[in-house]
């Protein structure tokens, strides 16, 4: 038996219903991807492993990486941790702004 899962979704994110399904259902016993960073852009030997601890695996057809799918991914990589650089301040600057509120109270 043959199933296809077409889905358009970013390989950031992690939360894409077809691709779960499809890594979770012990029936498929081979993934086939186009390219890697289709299945995800980072950690794909993880789901490899994964696959293949539980006697399945992953085939890529097109091993080959692309200056310009290099380029995006760096580009991805620094906008995740310039977000979470920032949102770890805003934190910092919420908690002290609580801490001199409730000083002033006492």
């Amino acid at each position: 038996m043959v199933r296809i899962e077409s889905e358009v979704a970013s390989g950031m994110n992690g939360s894409r219903a077809k691709a779960r399904r499809l890594l979770a259902d012990p029936d498929v016993t081979t993934v086939v991807v186009e390219h890697k960073d289709r299945l995800g852009r980072t950690s794909v030997e993880l789901v490899e492993a994964a696959l293949s601890a539980t006697g399945r695996r992953l085939v890529v057809l097109d091993d080959g990486e692309v200056e310009e799918d290099l380029a995006r991914d760096m580009v991805e990589v620094l906008t995740s941790f310039c977000a979470r650089l920032y949102g770890h301040r805003s934190a910092k600057d919420r908690v002290r702004r609580a801490l001199e509120a409730a000083a002033g109270d006492g």
